[in-house]
């Protein structure tokens, strides 16, 4: 026997709060990387779409049927799947992700699978779809996702900062920390040189 169709509990009511909320909290999204600047921006884009993925198993776990447990559960592992690959891949996976879980959202809101998630679906469905436009924007003005925000403005830096950084940095890109002053001593001991000192050198003439 077939279930009938559970309509929806917006229907009827405005649609205005949660886009309107959807839109604000989108471009909070979009900016997130502004406040984990030391962070890459592919990085915190995949945390947001990877929490944003797992919220549906919260709704599933209060719906109580275990098969629409497993169905959510399996839907966020290939979110989370696509996140992981943006963090090193392509930027367009993360739009393709936020993009792919908005209409997701969309899909929910019709059919109304999870039961009791009232205004969520509408609200993540603007969110998802206003920072994937963002994203889009950034990619398109070639705004690097690998590099954080602290390693771009070290790059920039003028005069000594910046050789410091890149002293520091191998040619995979990554930002490491430049060898202690031990460290080099030590480097200098196990290849034989040693750091040349005008009185040890006159010392040693007169002995």
């Amino acid at each position: 026997m077939t279930p009938a169709h559970t309509p929806s509990p917006l229907a009827g009511r405005s649609l205005r709060a949660p886009v309107l909320w959807g839109i604000a909290f989108g471009a909070i999204q979009a900016a997130a990387p502004l406040g984990f600047w030391w962070l890459d921006p592919a990085t915190v884009y995949a945390l947001s779409l990877t929490l944003i993925a797992a919220v549906y198993i919260g709704f599933a776990v209060a719906d109580g049927r275990p098969r629409v447990i497993a169905v959510e559960a399996g839907i966020t592992g290939a979110f989370v799947v696509v996140a992981a690959a943006g963090v090193t891949g392509p930027a367009w996976l993360l739009v393709l992700g936020l993009a792919g879980h908005g209409f997701k959202d969309l899909w929910q809101h019709r059919r109304q699978y999870v039961g009791n998630t009232r205004w969520w679906p509408p609200f993540c469905l603007v969110v998802d779809w206003v920072a994937a436009a963002i994203l889009v924007v950034l990619v398109v003005v070639g705004v690097d996702f690998h590099h954080s925000l602290f390693q771009l403005r070290q790059a920039n830096a003028p005069g000594p900062i910046r050789g410091r950084w890149q002293q520091g940095r191998p040619a995979g890109g990554r930002l490491r920390r430049p060898p202690s002053r031990r460290q080099r001593h030590d480097g200098q001991r196990r290849t034989g040189l040693t750091t040349r000192s005008p009185a040890r050198d006159a010392l040693t003439e007169q002995l």
